[in-house]
């Protein structure tokens, strides 16, 4: 019972504690959004604000799959309706249709999250490029920084600099004083005060050196035609109803035409308020260990910011601020979140008087605060590294563009650059990974040393290229770059695509253009390891397909290995090299493993040997076989495979007529460690068992020096040919 109260104090005081530090920045963001529409809408910005922190409170938190977190207005919401009341209000729009719009753009935006939320779109809004998030982020914050010094010197609104500066010496040092002290308790009230929310010292601090200066000045006492204080408001439930009924009676003098064009600034909105709930969440995430769901946190914004604009609230998401004070709080379910919408509900209905005496300064100052710490003041340090500046570039573009244009234009200035962020880093990593040439790079087929000479001295013809990534319109120059030197004297192309995650229209093209210049040179493109199965869900092998690129055509071949497009080259230039050569059986004397050996030798070790033939797809022998044979191919191709646990085998080699195998196990004696199978249509071989090559040695004594120097010659072959391989990779 103990523990139960315990948690339950703690959900309370996280919540409440909570509340002090959202509410007053909502309050503060309703008047930033509704005090452009002059004095007498103070009121309603100021219940617009608080209705927004008690319906995200409660909706939101309802259907949040984020535990502890505390959903309120924000400081972007705040900054783009505001740029777009003033927008409005410059084309003429009157001031009490507006609202009407507020409340279009708001629901709309949380539609738009709703619809993100069930298109699973909540990843690829992680994926948006910091630069341009925190660049976007500075130039809400730097919006509301302008927005508010006019209002800590107290002269009022201004539509430009030079204006601001010829009437900064009509200033009024009561607002200044109250500002400065706001913002110094603001931001050092953190470092000693730990217990107590900032905002609700530093507003108190306001509020008391106000009523200081009151003293002095009695006309301060009132709050009639006061411009220093947020003023009376009417905050009972039938005000708010009312208030409620006359934004959707200004729903009826929208225009139809200007309702038309708001899609982008709902989309800008959607999309900020998405991303700064997010990024909440993901630092919630790191605190606690839990792992939150974009998508469901999507729907449950999308829900609160709808019914929040229906009420006539502000839109917002979930708070850093607010969620941290909530979290070291003792806040530990949802239940936190909805005490913080209630406590919220009952400040509006039995607190707002003591709200009509919040100095607008004091307001501003807090508003100040948070707008500088939205700047990233660290992007500077992107500067002192060559590689980053671009980085810092496209933060100062997203910034400029939101000061001196709009928020809608930063967003089409961001959208813009990260796709510059993203062509940059893509054309930056190279799509090849590696280009080898033909005499360094050879299939797992086991030829003769005579056919290993003719393999490098061909090879020169032969250019292996592995391709990576994304094979697109931004990276086809780059890989045409690196074929081109290779068209006029090479004459095949493995073109290795296991690693490719996707190809367009526009590289597609360029392949057939270097299909072209490979058939005029009679050569060959070859196609090995095409994936049927992308992360786009496109089938390459398919697609490339439809494009005309098949084996049945002239001059195209595919393969589904890299080791079996090799073998089919190096078949080719073999063919080529002895076509005159007849294709019978090799007698033993033939075999480049005895070259050189004597006559009797020959007589001698034929004695011991055997012959034996095999069909296609017939195992000579399994894995755990005993062994003691050595296998030399008369005529075929065997192919040796390790299985695999989930039923498939690893290719291992391929041997062919004139090669030899088995040899390990006939060296120790040892168990197989292989399957070997025939892979042509069938296979000759001669089979030497080590119990008649003991036998022959002990009465030959230099037939078995003869083998094992041979055999030691052939090994020694076939190390020093990976050696060569290795090396032309690892350049």
């Amino acid at each position: 019972m103990e523990n139960a109260k315990k948690i339950d104090l703690g959900e309370f005081f996280g919540g409440i504690a909570a509340t002090l530090v959202a509410l007053p920045s909502a309050i503060a963001f309703g008047l930033i959004i509704y005090s452009p529409l002059g004095s007498e809408f103070s009121s309603r910005g100021v219940i617009a604000g608080i209705i927004g922190a008690v319906t995200l409170g409660l909706i939101a938190a309802i259907f949040s799959g984020t535990p502890k977190l505390i959903s309120a207005p924000c400081a972007p919401a705040a900054a783009v309706l505001s740029v777009f009341v003033a927008e409005l209000l410059s084309s003429g729009i009157p001031a009490e249709a507006i609202p009407g719009y507020i409340i279009v753009v708001a629901a709309g935006a949380g539609t738009i999250q709703f619809i993100f939320g069930l298109s699973k779109g909540g990843a690829f809004i992680k994926y948006i490029p910091y630069p341009v998030v925190a660049g976007y982020l500075g130039g809400v914050g730097s919006l509301i920084v302008l927005g508010q010094i006019p209002k800590f010197f107290g002269i009022g609104s201004v539509k430009s600099i030079p204006a601001f500066i010829a009437i900064l010496p009509n200033f009024k040092w009561e607002t200044v004083l109250i500002g400065s002290i706001t913002i110094i308790v603001m931001v050092l009230a953190p470092k000693f005060i730990k217990k107590f929310p900032a905002p609700i010292l530093a507003l108190l601090s306001g509020i008391t050196v106000y009523m200081i200066i009151a003293i002095f000045q009695p006309e301060l006492r009132s709050l009639e035609n006061n411009k220093l204080l947020i003023g009376a408001i009417k905050t009972s439930i039938g005000d708010v109803g009312v208030g409620i009924v006359e934004n959707f009676i200004s729903l009826g003098d929208l225009e139809l035409k200007k309702v038309t064009g708001l899609t982008v600034p709902i989309l800008t909105l959607g999309l900020l308020l998405s991303i700064d709930s997010l990024k909440t969440c993901v630092l919630l995430d790191v605190l606690t260990g839990h792992r939150h769901n974009s998508n469901q946190e999507l729907i449950a914004q999308g829900l609160g910011n709808f019914t929040s604009a229906i009420c006539g609230g502000v839109p917002g998401g979930g708070t850093t601020g607010p969620t941290l004070v909530n979290l070291y709080s003792g806040g530990k379910t949802k239940i936190s979140s909805l005490v913080s919408g209630f406590t919220s509900l009952a400040i509006l209905l039995l607190f707002s008087p003591l709200i009509a005496w919040v100095p607008v300064a004091s307001l501003a100052g807090v508003l100040l605060v948070i707008g500088f710490k939205m700047i990233d003041f660290n992007s500077f340090k992107l500067l002192t590294h060559r590689s980053t500046r671009f980085d810092f570039i496209v933060i100062l573009a997203v910034v400029i563009s939101a000061v001196f244009l709009s928020l809608i234009s930063a967003a089409g200035v961001g959208i813009a650059l990260a796709i510059t962020l993203f062509m940059r880093e893509q054309i930056r990593f190279s799509v090849i990974r590696q280009l080898v040439l033909g005499n360094k790079i050879h299939s797992k087929k086991t030829r003769t040393p005579s056919e290993q000479k003719v393999l490098v001295d061909k090879g020169l013809n032969t250019v292996v290229i592995e391709i990576q990534g994304q094979l697109f319109f931004g990276t086809t120059d780059q890989l045409y770059s690196e074929i081109e030197p290779y068209l006029k004297n090479c004459k095949y192309f493995i073109l290795d695509m296991r690693r490719v995650l996707s190809i367009d229209f526009t590289a597609t093209n360029m392949l057939l253009q270097i299909r072209k210049k490979i058939e005029k040179v009679n050569g060959v493109l070859i196609f090995s390891s095409v994936p049927q199965s992308v992360p786009t869900g496109k089938n390459l092998l398919h697609y490339l397909e439809n494009f005309g690129f098949s084996s049945e055509g002239v001059g195209v071949e595919f393969f589904p290995e890299l080791t079996d497009a090799l073998e089919w080259v190096e078949d080719k230039i073999l063919q080529e090299e002895f076509q005159d050569e007849d294709d019978k059986p090799y007698e033993l004397q033939e075999f480049e493993f005895f070259e050189g050996a004597s006559e009797k030798a020959m007589i001698t070790l034929k004695m011991g040997v055997h012959e034996k033939e095999f069909k296609k797809g017939e195992t000579i022998f399994k894995i755990g076989d005993s062994g003691g044979e050595i296998y030399f191919i008369r005529k075929g191709n065997v192919r040796i495979e390790i299985p695999l646990p989930n039923g498939n085998s690893a290719h291992r080699a391929t041997f062919s007529t004139g090669g030899f195998f088995g040899d390990m196990s006939f060296l120790d004696n040892e168990k197989r460690s292989a399957d070997a199978i025939v892979s042509s249509d069938e296979a000759s071989l001669y089979i030497l068992s080590r119990n008649n090559f003991d036998e022959i040695s002990e009465k030959y004594p230099e037939v078995s020096t003869i083998f094992y120097e041979k055999l030691a010659y052939q090994l020694s072959n076939r190390l020093r040919s990976n050696v060569i391989e290795l090396t032309g990779l690892q350049e």
